[in-house]
């Protein structure tokens, strides 16, 4: 149900006993003082290649690197906000908090756009010992200055690397709750920003369902390398990214044609126990888009319904960073497992015996100030063509509709 502990995080070969070092008050640490603090994950592919392997196509490899944290993150330190240079860090490479005077590291390397230094990776949460939920965002507590890592599972196998812990945290949703709870930032919105909506009270939860049962699914697999193959946990992280987002909502379509007006009813069911979207980054919206295509399937009618978060900055102008909101403007998140009926009334297509209508759920590509979507652009290997620009599709539903006599 959840992820399989790493079983040898860091290779022998790569690694001494006293590769994990503790930090006292008194050392300035660096980047290698960092690193074997925290191990590279490059360390631990030497002997959890298939975690590696599935770990970097995620988005959590790309918590520091991608072109739209990187333009995200230089509007937030010029922003009146940007005093606490490591704001964007304690969720996108949390070991910042363990080094927070070298957080100007940390900003110059997202900055080069191909880090050396790890974002979120497998000491970043293995290291984890407990998180206080006490605390607003939740807040994690790290185990440093030993050898052992932290998972789920007790038959983890013995090495030489690292010693190995079970530890029921990482059977349980607070895991994530540090970084996927709520955008520190915004509290000054009156109340907590929060990403996930009230996720605790949905009926997937109250069935016994993790944050790891969908976004870490089960697999039959080796930890590490050579390891017999047993039920483990994927660590791809499935979510937007990822045959996942089709199993995240239903469309249930139906039309009706009255003489010269046609309506089509849409019931967006959500089935994920958390907001749709989440609402951080601020630009991340959900987009309902209905296309009538009459004779020769030509379009004849278009409309859109968007599911998000708007907000105000101080100045009472509308802005897509959460950073800068001082007072929400509009809320259409979709609420954990809501259903929500739109209703679409438009001429009925002439000229043609029947009509389709085309109804699909996406996520919506980046969207924002031109400013912002040029320095995101010119930020990309890709440029335009970089997949945040495209939309990504949840569901779709087609159905052929006979005009009548």
């Amino acid at each position: 149900m959840v992820a399989r502990v790493i079983a040898m995080l860091i290779s022998v070969a790569v690694l001494s006993p006293g590769a994990f070092v503790p930090v006292s008050a008194q050392t300035v640490p660096n980047q290698s003082l960092i690193e074997k603090t925290f191990p590279h994950s490059n360390k631990c592919k030497r002997c959890h290649e298939r975690v590696y392997e599935e770990w970097e196509t995620s988005p959590l490899a790309k918590s520091i690197h991608s072109p739209a944290f990187r333009a995200s993150l230089d509007a937030y330190l010029k922003s009146a906000g940007g005093k606490d240079k490591a704001l964007c860090f304690r969720c996108h490479a949390p070991h910042v908090r363990e080094f927070q005077e070298q957080v100007q590291l940390f900003i110059d390397q997202a900055k080069v756009g191909d880090p050396s230094l790890d974002g979120v990776a497998c000491s970043q949460c293995h290291l984890i010992k407990h998180v206080d939920r006490a605390k607003h965002p939740p807040e994690p507590q790290y185990e440093i200055g030993g050898k052992t890592l932290y998972g789920p599972y007790k038959d983890f196998v013995q090495n030489l690397a690292h010693q190995s812990m079970e530890l029921s945290l990482f059977q349980k949703s607070d895991l994530c709750l540090n970084c996927h709870q709520s955008v520190p930032s915004a509290t000054n919105l009156g109340k907590a920003n929060d990403l996930l909506g009230n996720w605790d009270q949905s009926r997937a939860v109250k069935s016994g369902k993790e944050c790891q049962t969908c976004h870490m699914p089960q697999q039959v697999g080796e930890s590490a390398n050579g390891e017999a193959k047993r039920t483990i946990a994927n660590h791809s992280f499935p979510g937007r990214i990822g045959k996942l987002r089709q199993e995240a909502a239903k469309l249930d379509v139906q039309t009706k044609v009255e003489g010269d007006k046609t309506t089509v009813t849409v019931k967006v069911q959500s089935l994920v126990p958390h907001n749709l979207p989440t609402t951080h980054p601020a630009w991340a919206t959900v987009v309902l888009n209905l296309d009538i295509k009459g004779k020769n399937l030509k379009t004849v009618f278009s409309d859109t319904r968007v599911y998000g978060r708007t907000y105000f900055d101080a100045k009472g102008q509308s802005t897509i960073f959460d950073f800068e909101a001082v007072k929400v403007d509009e809320d259409t998140v979709l609420k954990p497992e809501e259903t929500r009926e739109e209703t679409f009334t438009f001429p009925t297509p002439k000229d043609t015996k029947t009509f389709d209508v085309e109804v699909a759920l996406n996520y919506a590509p980046l969207n924002g100030p031109a400013s912002f979507l040029q320095r995101v652009e010119a930020e990309s290997s890709q440029g335009s063509q970089d997949p945040i620009f495209q939309p990504i599709e949840i569901v779709k539903r087609t159905e052929n509709v006979p005009v009548g006599k």
